[in-house]
């Protein structure tokens, strides 16, 4: 998509962090955008903002978890703009501890705002794409997380879907003109280490969030918390997305920092082909 301005993006989790920023960037290049987020005090906060630099945003609140929400998000998108061009699933949990505190809360949270929530973006919003024949970009934020693994969290599995499902979908859609994008950013100044304060009554009162970082007492917690705190940039992703999305990129990466890690997971793989290459399997 060379050509941003005047088309129409839906953005979700789009008050802060990642979503803020490539709503900022998606704006000054003349896209018109609808915020979506489960926040409407930071969403009314960020729209406010946003309106004061002649941005064309309008928002929606909405959890992704929950398709009729979703739907109902999507309604409001066609009635205020008309057509949609850009999906962004972007919103997303860190919860879910490893192995040692995994619990059913967790999981059943994290995989449903990290994984459904994109899967039912990309059922709600696709046709709407479709029908107006004009091509589109899908872009689902990922995580570095979803090309490693640092221990067994249900936060690592859900990010590890959005990159299959993404990488299956740029092949299903590449024929009908919507590219397909998967967002995986390193360590980003945001809040996901607060992701606990919007967790729905129906998943429970807590669930353990990733590398337990509300425990100042955990050296690794702590440690973590501070690499959050002084993270790259919101804006610079979404300026890396934007990008992406004009150039349909496969993969959007923010740093150099996990390519050592990536590469041996790689290697280790290829190891794995190694061993077997001279067998025969039985039939």
């Amino acid at each position: 998509m060379k050509d941003l301005e005047g088309k129409v993006a839906f953005v979700t989790g789009a008050a802060s962090g990642i979503g803020l920023g490539i709503t900022k960037a998606l704006a000054q290049s003349g896209v018109k955008v609808m915020m979506c987020d489960i926040e409407k005090e930071a969403l009314d906060a960020a729209l406010a903002d946003l309106r004061q630099t002649n941005a064309d945003v309008d928002g929606v609140q909405a959890d992704v978890s929950l398709k009729e929400q979703l739907q109902a998000a999507a309604d409001a998108t066609i009635e205020r703009f008309g057509k949609v061009h850009i999906l962004v699933n972007n919103a997303g949990v860190g919860g879910g501890g490893a192995y040692d505190n995994w619990s059913q809360s967790g999981w059943d949270w994290t995989m449903a705002v990290n994984v459904m929530g994109v899967v039912y973006g990309v059922e709600v919003f696709t046709p709407l794409i479709e029908a107006h024949g004009e091509g589109g970009q899908i872009v689902s934020t990922a995580s570095v997380a979803g090309l490693m693994a640092a221990n067994s969290a249900p936060y690592f599995a859900s990010k590890y879907s959005v990159v299959a499902l993404s990488e299956g979908l740029r092949l299903d859609l590449a024929e009908r003109d919507i590219g397909v994008s998967v967002l995986c950013p390193g360590i980003i100044k945001t809040n996901i280490l607060e992701s606990g304060r919007n967790l729905p009554s129906r998943f429970g009162s807590h669930v353990e969030e990733l590398f337990n970082p509300s425990d100042d007492a955990s050296e690794t917690g702590a440690a973590f918390k501070e690499r959050v705190e002084t993270g790259i940039d919101p804006d610079y992703v979404g300026e890396l997305v934007r990008e992406g999305i004009e150039e349909n990129w496969d993969y959007i990466l923010t740093d150099m920092e996990f390519e050592p890690i990536v590469e041996a997971r790689f290697t280790a793989i290829k190891a794995a082909f190694d061993r077997i290459r001279d067998r025969t399997p039985r039939r």
